[in-house]
């Protein structure tokens, strides 16, 4: 079996402490455009592109629901004016949050030195849009450090088609040259990263516990491991991916 050469991280709630501020952010901006959610179905979904979110919730008012599963398989124009305009709030609130409260979840960037130390190139991939995305590598210095090889994000993806699916991780793989999703690693704590990281077929599919979704609500989604937080990676990787 091929050493793996790629490990591919989710940002919030995986590396970056989230302490359901991505929720909040997203169901007040639902909120004050009066669309019908709550912060239960918000945060389920979360992990996905922002915009295909909200129209996910615009279509669902409307009675015509799509399955998380299909997520980024239609294209829904019907619904693209509205959810610009909640996105674009959510987007200053979200910005504003992580000019002034971003942290690392502890022992995230060990992991990524430790990875690099191990030939293991690291990328970050994200349902946050380029802004949000910009504003917590400004606040962690996770790129300007060399912690972190290449930081993807929805905008990288034609159409912006986000998780669950897996263009961001090939993206990613294309920038780093490497060839073969069996040298690839995908950790992440919702169900959008969990099938994400199956659609792509990556070796490892990697469940973290530290987001704010229990296990019991992407654990039913095809993983291969689950360990307590990132800080556990590397012994993960030195027992079953040597």
């Amino acid at each position: 079996m091929s050493k793996i050469k790629l490990v591919v991280f989710d940002l919030a709630g995986t590396t970056v402490e989230d302490n359901h501020a991505v929720r909040d952010c997203l169901y007040t901006a639902a909120l004050e455009f009066n669309l019908p959610t709550t912060p239960e179905e918000v945060q389920l979904h979360m992990g996905t592109n922002k915009i295909h979110l909200y129209q996910y919730i615009i279509a669902r008012r409307q009675g015509r629901p799509i399955a998380f599963k299909d997520f980024e398989k239609q294209q829904d124009p019907a619904t693209l004016e509205l959810a610009l305009q909640v996105f674009h709030r959510y987007e200053v609130l979200m910005i504003n949050y992580y000019r002034t409260e971003v942290r690392e979840i502890p022992g995230a960037a060990d992991t990524f030195r430790w990875c690099h130390a191990q030939g293991i190139k690291v990328a970050t991939n994200t349902g946050f849009h380029r802004e949000i995305t910009q504003a917590i590598m400004e606040g962690l210095g996770w790129l300007r450090d060399g912690l972190v090889d290449l930081a993807v994000d929805v905008e990288h993806i034609p159409n912006q088609r986000g998780r669950p699916a897996p263009y961001m991780i090939f993206h990613a793989m294309s920038h780093l040259e490497i060839q073969s999703v069996a040298e690839v690693v995908k950790i992440g704590d919702t169900p959008a990263d969990m099938l994400e990281g199956t659609n792509a077929g990556c070796r490892g599919v990697v469940g973290v516990l530290t987001g704010v979704l229990p296990v019991t609500a992407w654990g039913h989604h095809r993983h291969t491991h689950v360990i307590p937080s990132v800080r556990d990676l590397p012994a993960l990787l030195e027992t079953e991916f040597s």
